[in-house]
């Protein structure tokens, strides 16, 4: 696939790599084209207009506080795929849910840009495990929720191909849950005192 990467801290620039690894074609885009980017990213770099314009999947990874901004920039086509991996969170002794008025940041998209398809994914843990998701002989669970069976579907073969273990977790609507998910995770990792190297999970019987 073609995947444009928006956002190029540690969760976007891990995805991209695993992205990259597992055979796709991987653009990033930024807002300026410094020689830091190039140096870090070579060929690969786009102005953040440009990055969008021929991916199937686009993957929002920037602050949850700028999600729809950051998207407007984007000039997103009718029937690309927007991945959310954003989350809407202020702190106060702790993560705290701080969602739009839309219910979730991948609401919020969705009504935004009506003419893609957004898939809420890739927001449930920390960037060591976007850049590995191995956990021994278990890989990590990807939950995706999105209104677009086909774009759900296409994600998850992203996902998968990327050594993730994609999770149907049925509509939009259920993206405010995932939010939650993130919430916990953080709160876990922070001042849960559980440290970053761990993932939620399914364990089946």
């Amino acid at each position: 696939m073609k995947i444009a990467i928006v956002g190029v801290g540690n969760v976007g620039a891990a995805l991209g790599a695993r992205f990259s690894e597992a055979g796709h074609e991987v653009l990033f885009g930024v807002r300026a084209t410094t020689d830091a980017y190039a140096a870090r990213f070579g060929a690969r770099v786009r102005p953040v207009s440009q990055a969008a314009r021929d991916a199937e999947v686009v993957v929002l990874a920037v602050p949850g506080s700028v999600a729809v901004e950051a998207a407007g920039a984007l000039g997103l086509r009718e029937g690309q795929v927007l991945v959310d991996c954003t989350n809407p969170i202020r702190w106060s002794e702790g993560p705290v849910w701080a969602p739009p008025p839309e219910g979730s940041n991948a609401s919020a998209l969705a009504a935004a840009f009506p003419n893609v398809d957004v898939v809420k994914a890739f927001n449930q843990f920390g960037a060591e495990t976007h850049a590995d998701p191995a956990y021994g002989d278990r890989r990590a669970d990807v939950f995706l929720a999105s209104d677009s069976d086909e774009a759900k579907a296409k994600v998850s073969v992203l996902a998968t191909s990327a050594g993730f273990e994609a999770v149907d977790a049925g509509k939009l609507r259920n993206a405010a849950v995932l939010e939650n998910v993130a919430v916990l995770w953080i709160h876990l990792a922070t001042v849960g005192g559980l440290g970053r190297a761990f993932v939620l999970a399914r364990l089946s019987r």
